[in-house]
């Protein structure tokens, strides 16, 4: 148990660090390049963490679905929902709910959590408060196994 819980702390650690802000949406084209030739766990909060990263179709599937999604209910011409924490060499992204943004930027002691979030590495469970819409669920279902 205690290796696991200092994993999860180092996660919950990085999520709190230092992020860049996606803001124009070409931006979010060439991130989702480099992401595409990677290997990710895709992982929607609220739900059981993922145990297997994806890569190649299954991955680029995940992304596109997202990015539409993301820019179907975006409804602004500049992204700003997405944040890596390296834009050249991503290895966490958040992504947030464009219909649920509450106070992402804020530095308040409950900031609204990201809806999705896409790592190198494995993801622990994270606790999320924040009620996930059916439509969420079963857009995210559609692409899991």
């Amino acid at each position: 148990m205690g290796m696991e819980s200092a994993d999860a702390a180092a996660f919950h650690a990085r999520l709190r660090g230092t992020f860049y802000g996606i803001l124009q949406w070409q931006q979010l084209d060439e991130l989702w390049d480099r992401v595409k030739r990677g290997q990710w766990f895709c992982y929607q909060l609220g739900e059981e963490a993922p145990g297997n990263s994806l890569q190649g179709e299954e991955l680029a599937m995940r992304i596109e679905a997202l990015d539409a999604l993301l820019r179907k209910e975006h409804e602004y011409d500049y992204c700003g929902i997405v944040y890596a924490d390296d834009v050249e060499e991503p290895t966490l992204i958040k992504v947030y709910d464009p219909n649920n943004l509450g106070s992402a930027c804020s530095r308040s002691t409950t900031p609204t959590p990201p809806l999705w979030i896409l790592s190198t590495v494995q993801p622990p469970f994270i606790e999320s408060q924040v009620p996930v819409p059916h439509n969420r669920k079963r857009w995210w279902q559609l692409f899991s196994r």
